[in-house]
């Protein structure tokens, strides 16, 4: 649960909160479970490129074709890849594959686990862009320009929000009222995914809950859970282009604690780094010690990283080659001094604050580009991407919630992909065009 010093007892006060308002939903004309869980995909920087060729050989409509374009036989430039986007989009309208809501609507969206952990419930709305310096809706995560470049050119392009950005909000009561009365409703479409993960939504247009939905949303403020690139290119073609509904952003808003998000780390993998001198040079700023494996094989490896990960006696950081676990701890003063001694307490203390200011920058000398740091969203993929990519894994914990909430307030940032907030709504199952 995220937690925030703005809640149902400690109001915003004056600054305005979150504005969430009613669209026209651009939806598949086929509903059906099945067709849903083909047509429609995980958010785009989860997909690896194999994970892309399934989804576009499931159907030859799958929302992967609008969210990564693949230009064949040429560069995909961002500019290249949102034409092709934007001419895949046409053809689908025109063929009647996605249709159009005849009126504004908000959408109800509920995740449920397979492991039968609480659902996840929040509301699918058009968030308008907060001006400058508001705190409305709080960043913790760097980003990366090209990312941002690439999802800008591409809502531009498309002039459509294919996919939402995930806002966590203040606890306020009368939302979980709201909520739970639609939920006592039939959903208008629901899927379940490969990982289990049952998707119910309920298209909302009734004035009466509508206006109470709204209003009880404008009375908190959000941190971003998911989506710190797409909602910087939306202000950037906001700033760019402007335009009918391009003042605002397509957002799942779900709720700080009860029937809200989890957090789950994310993790770093070096490529072309020797395992014998990442170890070497990590143990010139922290005190370096093998982790015991059960075994050669790649499940024991997987097994032992987990398990050291999740035990809350242990500290520091793990690093791997997919066959080895050492781990660090007790970093030094040198590695410490690498972290600006400005930021807040909340950001100098993180896991991945260390790896990237004192590992990665100081004692390996890497810089952080999309090249030189690969970002891997399961412990799996980390280890495997080590083996293939002759590299090192570094293998992080998830910060607390509480953490984010403490960074984001303090107008901090996190280094970019430090979070992983759980359940992700599907892509391709609501799209947003800006203009009405």
């Amino acid at each position: 649960m995220l937690s925030s010093s703005v809640g149902p007892d400690t109001p915003p006060g004056p600054e305005p909160g979150l504005e969430v308002r009613p669209f026209r939903a651009l939806t598949y004309r086929d509903r059906d479970p099945g067709h849903l869980a083909r047509v429609s995909s995980p958010a785009y920087d989860l997909v690896t490129p194999a994970g892309r060729a399934r989804l576009a050989d499931a159907d030859p409509h799958n929302i992967v074709r609008l969210i990564l374009p693949q230009v064949d036989g040429q560069p995909q430039t961002a500019g290249a890849s949102a034409a092709l986007a934007a001419t895949t989009l046409r053809s689908w309208l025109a063929a009647g594959v996605l249709v159009r809501d005849p009126v504004q609507a908000l959408w109800l969206y509920e995740l449920q686990p397979a492991d039968g952990a609480p659902a996840t419930v929040g509301w699918l709305g058009a968030v308008a862009l907060p001006p400058a310096g508001s705190a409305a809706v709080l960043p913790h995560e760097d980003t990366y320009p090209a990312a941002v470049e690439g999802r800008r050119a591409l809502l531009a392009a498309t002039g459509t929000d294919l996919e939402p950005i995930v806002l966590a909000h203040d606890p306020e009561p009368e939302v979980a009222e709201v909520s739970g009365r639609v939920r006592r409703s039939t959903p208008t479409m629901e899927l379940r995914d490969g990982d289990g993960v049952l998707h119910r939504l309920w298209r909302v247009d009734d004035a009466a809950t509508l206006e109470a939905a709204t209003r009880a949303l404008s009375r908190t403020r959000a941190v971003i859970a998911d989506g710190h690139h797409r909602f910087a290119a939306a202000r950037a073609n906001a700033g760019t282009r402007g335009g009918a509904g391009s003042d605002a952003v397509l957002a799942l808003v779900t709720p700080m604690g009860p029937g809200g998000l989890r957090v789950d780390p994310i993790h770093r993998v070096v490529p072309g780094l020797p395992f014998g001198a990442a170890v070497a040079a990590a143990a010139q700023g922290f005190v370096t010690a093998e982790v015991p494996v059960d075994g050669a094989d790649p499940a024991s490896v997987v097994a032992a990283a987990r398990s050291w990960l999740a035990d809350p006696a242990e500290r520091g950081l793990l690093l791997s080659d997919g066959a080895r676990l050492v781990r660090l701890t007790a970093a030094a003063p040198e590695v410490r001094a690498a972290v600006p001694t400005e930021a807040p307490p909340a950001w100098r203390d993180l896991d991945v604050v260390l790896a990237h200011h004192g590992l990665l920058q100081v004692l390996w000398a890497r810089p952080d580009t999309v090249d030189a740091v690969v970002i891997a969203h399961r412990l799996e993929e980390a280890l495997t991407t080590a083996v293939e990519r002759a590299g090192v894994a570094v293998l992080l914990r998830a910060p607390s919630p509480t953490d984010v909430a403490a960074v984001a307030r303090a107008g901090a940032r996190m280094p970019r992909k430090s979070t992983l907030f759980v359940p992700k709504p599907r892509t391709g199952l609501v799209l947003r065009p800006l203009a009405d």
